[in-house]
This record gives C-alpha cells, structure tokens and sequence, in this order.
C-alpha cells in the first residue's frame, strides 16, 4: 500500500485535444473535515486507508493544498438533456485531477466533485453539497456490491462553506475514482463543432487506452463503437434486473466504458411500478425505470451521429442492432438467474410476463419478494405462501404463479444450486431512498454511523449481517414517496 506522496500520478489526458478542457485550481473549503473513507476504493489504488487524522489528505481534497503530479482539468463537453441539444456543457462543479498508475498498470481517474467554479458553470457556483455527495458515496458502493459496472467514491470531504440550494447547505466535495471519465458528450462537442481532426484523434485516444485489442482491427471505429453498445447492454440489462432507475440518461452522463456515471436523482424501486419515475423533475416521464432500455438506444443513436466522420450508416445501424440484441440476451440471462433457472425454455417469457403482472398488481416490494423466494425449496413452493404475507394482503394470484414456476423448476437439474445462484443474486440490502435520507440527516447533525453501516452492507448486499436487519426491511410509507431533484 502506499501514501499519497508514492502514488504513481499520469495525465494521459494531455494528449487529448486542448479544446476538451481548460486548467482550473480548485477553490478550497472553509474548515474541511473528513466525513467517511472507503478502503474498499482505496485498495483499487494501492492507497493505504486514510482517517480523519490525516490532515494532508483532507486538505489536498478539499482544495487546501496540492499534491505533486496533480493537473486539474475542467472537460468540456456538450450532450442531449432530455432529448434537447445542449452546447453549453462540461465540468461545472468538478475537476480531473490525474490519474493513478497502478503497479500491475491499472489506470485510474481521480475526480474532484464540488471543486468550485470553472468556465464551463454557467450561473452555477460549482459546489457540490454534503447531501448529494452521501447519495453518490453510497451509490457508487451500492452499485459496485451489486456486481454493476460503475465509478467509484473514495472518499467524502465535508466543510463549513454555505451553499445555497432550496436551503442554505454546507459544501462538500467526492473524491471520484474512475478508469475513465469520458462520455458521449465528448464525442458530441467535437463533432458539432466541426473539430473532425480532434474527434479522431478522441477515439484514438479511446481505444490505445480502453480497448487496445482494437488498434489491428480492419475496421477500428467500427469495432469501438460495437463495443460501446455493448457495455451501454450490459449496464441497463443490470440495472432493470436489480430494479434501478437513474434518473437523468442525458447523454453527457453517458460513460463510454458502460459505467453507470453521475449519480443524481436516483431510486431502486421499492414497490413494483415499471413506469417509476425517480427524477422529480421528470416531468414528461422521459426517464422513468421502464424507459431506460429505449433511452440508451437512442442515446447510442446520438453518440453513432457524432460518429458519422469516422463511420458509415452501415456500420452504425450494426452497432445500435448490437445493443438490442445484447440488452435482450443479458436481460434475460439476469432475470433466470433471480430465478435460479439455469436452461432456457420458451415458457421463460410467459412465466417473466405473470410474475411482473402479479407484482405490478398487488404493488408487491421488488427486492424483498425475489430475496424471499431465494430460501424456499422446490418441495416448500406450494405451502410457501404464507412467507409473503408482509408483501401481499391476499395471495391467492401467488400461489398461481407459485404452482407454474413450480412446475418450471422440474426442468432443472439441481435444486441446491437454484437456491445458491438466487441468494447470489437477489440482493438482501439495496440503497432504498429512505435509508439514504436518513444517512444525510444524521450526516447533518455529525453522526456518520449509518453511512459506515450502509458502506458494509451494500458493499455486500447479497452476505447475511448480523445486527443489520433493520436496513433490509420493507421500507415506511413515507420513505416509499421521496422526491429526489437534481440539486446538488
């Protein structure tokens, strides 16, 4: 392990276009303190961990000092909100700080998120406060327990700086970790603003460092693409297995890599409701949960436009079909595995199709009915219904569908290895709304304790803790009706 001081520091990015960012300092916080330290992020840098002891640490983070090797950069890049083209994008409230060089030559991105103003804030003061911070921190460790390609969250720095929002709040800066922080909107700028040179040299720069497996393809660009499409799959197959809803799919918070990137107004989903909107100012339902596939497609559709200097229709009409048929396989794929269901049968989809109409109906917590199914044996379905009490007022639509899966399972070879396979993926914790709340406000008042137990759990969603039961239970009315913005 080793001290900030050893880190082997890069930046690769200044080989990329000087028009994709500008050199910023950080604005540095007033009376910084360490609010939580994740080891388990920590160890992808070969970092030793860090406490609130350590004052150099909290104040190179916190925009007090410098660390050497460190090149702040503001990206600039450009994207679609909500379908509408938008020039005037980039880091607002962020800075790239450089990268981390591992000793088995690993890259790794460090982020500063709340940094303060940068050319690209527009009528932003480029702070980023406590409340959102806790909700990326737990999320980006949610997402990583749940097995989800995902950036990462080193740590939380918290200050006395007010900020204004809906309310005077304190700033706080994220220390994001990432193997890359490029998006579509990068690809976007360039391209609208006619820079076809720089969008060249970008996806050179893309597949020396990401996808090296490329350079000797015939058709390099066409590969990359490909390969976006299906890491964008992969990524929105895992979230609609596990019930996430993003919130905010512009294409400017689309990762390149198929990382799930810029945490915001975000939900898992407690009751079944495939059209949840988790993004209070979704007006339209744009991003609602059972949007999201189509989203990423038209996404990809966008980002294969500003692609059009480097690609042919063909070759982009090829990558979007391999998004759809790769979101289909993997979907699918996940879905029998929560249902422990290791052949394919083509009674799958008839079976899918009830169990989501039962739960829709019966407004039935998503999380805990698959986790409850991941105990009973194949002997135990029909007299199990009982064990779903607290998620249904009459199961007599249950014992139904009980009975067909049921009989689906005698297709099976091995019922330990059902019940193995759904406790390896139908998760016991997930980061309700609620629980995240909850974390902030008493984040709030000083009290960071529920976070640390957020931290453990979620960073192993799928163990039994002892002691933790509380935070996997059914969430309270209230905590069902959040509304979360994109104020942060």
């Amino acid at each position: 392990m080793k001290t900030l001081s050893t880190l082997m520091l890069t930046n690769s990015y200044s080989d990329l276009p000087a028009s994709l960012g500008t050199q910023v300092t950080p604005q540095p916080l007033d009376t910084p303190f360490l609010v939580h330290f994740n080891p388990l992020v920590a160890e992808k840098l070969e970092l030793a961990s860090i406490t609130a002891l350590d004052p150099s640490f909290i104040d190179i983070f916190s925009g007090n000092a410098t660390l050497a090797g460190l090149s702040p950069l503001a990206m600039k890049y450009c994207g679609h909100q909500f379908g509408q083209y938008n020039p005037d994008l980039g880091d607002g409230r962020g800075l790239l700080l450089g990268e981390v060089l591992t000793s088995e030559g690993k890259k790794w991105d460090l982020h500063l998120k709340g940094s303060g103003k940068t050319p690209y804030s527009r009528m932003g003061d480029g702070r980023a406060v406590l409340r959102s911070s806790i909700r990326e921190y737990l999320a980006s460790a949610a997402m990583e327990g749940l097995g989800i390609a995902t950036t990462h969250a080193l740590a939380i720095i918290g200050s006395q700086t007010p900020v204004v929002r809906e309310k005077i709040e304190t700033a706080a800066t994220l220390i994001r970790v990432a193997e890359s922080h490029l998006r579509f909107g990068h690809f976007e700028y360039l391209f609208y603003t006619n820079q076809y040179a720089e969008l060249q040299q970008l996806a050179d720069y893309v597949i020396e460092h990401h996808f090296p497996e490329l350079t000797t393809n015939d058709s390099p660009y066409a590969a990359l693409f490909e390969q976006i499409c299906q890491r964008t799959a992969t990524m929105i197959a895992a979230w609609q297995a596990v019930g996430f809803a993003h919130g905010v799919m512009n294409t400017d918070n689309m990762s390149i890599l198929g990382l799930t990137f810029d945490y915001g107004p975000f939900g898992f989903i407690d009751d079944y409701e495939p059209s949840y909107i988790c993004n209070h100012s979704d007006y339209s339902g744009r991003y609602a949960f059972d949007q999201q596939p189509s989203i990423a497609l038209w996404n990809l559709s966008a980002l294969g436009y500003a692609l059009t200097p480097l690609l042919d229709k063909t070759e982009i009409d090829h990558g979007l079909e391999h998004y759809q048929d790769t979101l289909q396989q993997q979907y699918s794929h996940n879905m029998r595995q929560k249902l422990g269901l290791t052949i394919a049968d083509e009674s799958d989809t008839g079976l899918f199709s009830e169990l989501f109409q039962l739960l829709k109906q019966h407004h039935v917590d998503y999380t805990l009915f698959f986790r409850t199914l991941s105990y009973i044996t194949i002997d135990d379905l029909l007299h199990s219904d009982h064990l779903f009490n607290t998620l249904f007022q009459c199961t007599s639509a249950l014992k139904t569908w009980l009975t067909r899966y049921q009989q689906r399972l005698l297709l099976e070879p091995n019922d330990t290895q059902r019940l193995t396979t759904m406790l390896h993926h139908n998760p016991k914790y997930i980061l309700r709304n609620y629980l995240a709340q909850q974390a902030i406000e008493e984040a709030e008042q000083g009290d960071y304790q529920l976070i640390d137990q957020l931290i453990t759990v979620l960073s192993h969603p799928f163990d039994e803790h002892k002691g933790a039961e509380a935070l996997a239970q059914l969430p309270p009315n209230w905590g069902k009706h959040l509304e979360i913005s994109c104020s942060s």
